[in-house]
């Protein structure tokens, strides 16, 4: 299967960047594509420029800025999003990429004044990310991350796609063994993708 693992985490040595070691390692060992996207260590621009606001419907041109990061998620069967829960939303520059990467005519299309979803292709949405709080902190809230991913994001791929949200609450108090039970849990569910 064709992966797009896409990182977003500004610390090298941080626990996300051990997932996102995991995740690359077990889906490589299991003979799949990747391509990684590490936004930060690509220098990604979160910032939505007026030009591209301005140009946002026009299928001939919206592209051109981030035409690469496009042509990844074209080729991808799979998306696995690894990322920390910050503010109980994603982290700025994953934000900024689904606003200057999931373009009309990229993860949708308007048909007749209605969003029609456009990643058909996509067979699988996994979500790897940790909370600093509780998940009874994060449920109070409403757990926004939780919802675009399993509502918003999930809309957009396949009808038979597959999603697993794979979240570890409370990782400012949780120990080693917490962590690797987690990394286990990660790995687990990436040999069966």
């Amino acid at each position: 299967m064709r992966v797009l693992l896409i990182h977003a985490h500004p610390v090298e040595e941080s626990f996300s960047a051990a997932l996102k070691d995991e995740a690359l390692r077990v889906l490589v060992a299991a003979g799949h594509s990747v391509e990684v996207c590490d936004l930060y260590a690509n220098g990604f621009d979160p910032i939505l420029s007026r030009e591209e606001r301005l140009s946002y419907h026009d299928l001939d041109r919206n592209r051109e800025p981030v035409a690469d990061y496009v042509a990844q998620v074209l080729r991808a069967e799979a998306i696995i999003l690894v990322y920390p829960v910050w503010n109980f939303g994603f982290p700025a520059i994953l934000k900024g990429y689904f606003d200057r990467v999931f373009l009309p005519g990229v993860s949708f299309r308007m048909r007749e004044g209605k969003v029609v979803p456009n990643l058909q292709h996509v067979r699988r949405l996994v979500a790897i990310t940790t909370y600093g709080g509780s998940r009874l902190r994060a449920f109070l809230v409403g757990d926004p991350p939780r919802k675009l991913v399993c509502r918003v994001l999930r809309a957009l791929i396949a009808p038979t796609g597959r999603l697993s949200y794979l979240a570890l609450y409370d990782m400012n108090r949780i120990d080693a063994a917490g962590r690797s039970a987690f990394v286990a849990r990660v790995t687990a569910q990436l040999e069966r993708l």
